[in-house]
């Protein structure tokens, strides 16, 4: 249990508090910001996952806390930001959650094709912890919620899930839970739900993690083959978490693999997902590890790429180890990297930086 007070406190602890818009139309140029929204707890409070657009350049979201349902914070709210005539943002609550759908959504949302919203929730649902759920357009301006699944965390379907999810070319769903597994073990799993043809949604148990490889999994991306690819913030050949493949086999079932287990000197506690390149190499950021001289001897995290070998293995590469005391850089880079159209990386930390409060740093080829 005490693994996953400490998880979800990290993450927590990379809350952001408005939702603002960071626009560079030019290197010549000095980049500006505005502030969209700010939060006031009424109607939601303490976002820290990313945005989506629909197709009209509406934002949607979550927010972990407030809104007027459960005491002490308030359950949290799925918004909308959307265009006024004339300039500016409208925010709107979409559904203020509760305890019986669920709770405390940590990851943001993603569409289907037609529209509809899916989500997570770390506490909440039959059994306490957690659920999936969708929010179904009726008409220009109303929601409806519909549970999907509720966590039960006792018989290994996993439990309190804290990344996003995401579909494949078959309209099934797959996330992982940052805790629970086999055992009562707070290992996590990999999972898919399934749509049923009279309705509703099956779940499969794809992956139970046992801390050898890998243990409290962030998001999930495809490849072109089909295969799954992630982190683990701990577990692994020393402790640190790993990089993971979950390949899927001819008669059913999935095999899993680690890639790289981290050891500290080459990046520790990986809390975000990865992307590829057009070559198929992985990329990603380490929370702590690197030049294990900087911050109190844990390091302050990296940015590093795995690349494919001919024999099937990966090695991995650190392309920077961030030295706030040599260069100012940040610290502790909680989310991932994207990629711009001339190979450079983009990402943040939230700490570090000429203030203290983290930065936005570009790691060019």
């Amino acid at each position: 249990m005490n693994g996953r007070i400490f998880f979800i406190g990290l993450r927590a602890a990379l809350a952001i508090v408005t939702v603002t818009l960071f626009v560079t139309s030019a290197r010549a140029q000095a980049p500006w910001e505005k502030v969209l929204y700010s939060f006031n707890g009424a109607g939601g409070g303490w976002p820290w996952a990313g945005l989506v657009f629909d197709t009209r350049g509406n934002l949607y979201g979550t927010a972990a806390g407030g809104a007027s349902n459960c005491a002490a914070g308030g359950c949290g709210t799925v918004f909308q930001l959307s265009h006024k005539v004339g300039g500016g943002w409208t925010y709107t609550v979409l559904r203020s959650l509760d305890a019986a759908d669920g709770f405390d959504p940590y990851a943001g949302v993603i569409f289907d094709p037609a529209g509809n919203l899916y989500g997570t929730t770390v506490y909440g649902g039959a059994y306490g912890v957690g659920t999936v759920f969708e929010l179904r357009q009726q008409g220009v301006r109303r929601w409806t919620e519909k549970l999907l699944y509720s966590f039960n965390g006792e018989n290994g379907d996993g439990g309190n899930p804290l990344a996003a999810l995401i579909f494949d070319a078959a309209g099934n769903l797959y996330g992982t839970t940052g805790e629970w597994g086999t055992n009562f073990d707070y290992y996590g799993t990999v999972f898919e739900l399934s749509p049923e043809a009279g309705g509703g949604w099956t779940e499969t148990v794809l992956y139970v993690f046992n801390s050898t490889d890998g243990s409290q999994p962030s998001g999930l991306i495809f490849d072109t083959d089909g295969h799954l690819y992630g982190t683990t913030s701990g577990g692994g050949a020393y402790g640190y978490g790993t990089v993971f493949e979950l390949s899927p086999e001819a008669g059913g079932g999935w095999t899993e693999k680690v890639l790289h287990s981290f050891d500290g000197t080459d990046g520790a506690v990986p809390l975000a997902g990865l992307i590829f390149d057009p070559a198929g190499n992985l990329y990603g950021t380490t929370w702590q590890g690197g030049d294990l001289t900087q911050c109190d001897g844990r390091g302050c995290g990296t940015v590093f790429e795995l690349s494919t070998n001919a024999d099937g293995s990966w090695t991995e590469t650190i392309l920077h180890s961030f030295d706030p005391k040599c260069h100012n850089d940040g610290v502790n880079p909680g989310s991932g990297v994207i990629f711009d159209a001339a190979g450079h990386l983009y990402g943040t930390t939230v700490y570090g930086g000429a203030y203290g409060y983290g930065t936005v740093f570009e790691i060019t080829p």
